[in-house]
């Protein structure tokens, strides 16, 4: 072939109509990431970009908007422990799953009910 996938530059998840406090709290309060500003031209179609490390994560408004139960990103956490215990703190419900040989995970769903995975590998 001539081309090469090097990268992921963004993940997109969609979330309703005047999402964005919501998102700011539960992606930066709560996870930590970095909210970057838009460009001019897409601010107008509502939504928040976060950054984490060389990657970002884009929260778009979707009308009418249906949660990913199924599709998820999966970010690779370092302390997934104290990740569940700040979770905790913060009233945010987790599902603990190991059904994947090598790695402490869990579930969380976002505000809008999207479905993120988290985990470490041991």
């Amino acid at each position: 072939m001539a081309f090469t996938i090097r990268k992921i530059d963004h993940i997109q998840l969609a979330a309703p109509k005047g999402c964005e406090e919501d998102a700011r709290e539960f992606f930066n309060g709560i996870l930590g990431l970095t909210e970057v500003e838009k460009p001019e031209e897409l601010k107008k179609r509502g939504g928040v970009w976060f950054e984490f490390g060389t990657f970002q994560l884009h929260i778009g408004v979707d009308d009418p908007f249906t949660p990913a139960k199924k599709a998820h990103p999966a970010f690779v956490v370092e302390n997934i422990e104290e990740l569940k215990s700040h979770l905790i703190e913060k009233n945010i419900t987790y599902k603990e799953d190991d059904n994947l040989p090598g790695a402490t995970r869990i579930f969380v769903d976002d505000p809008f009910g999207n479905r993120l995975e988290l985990l470490e590998w041991v």
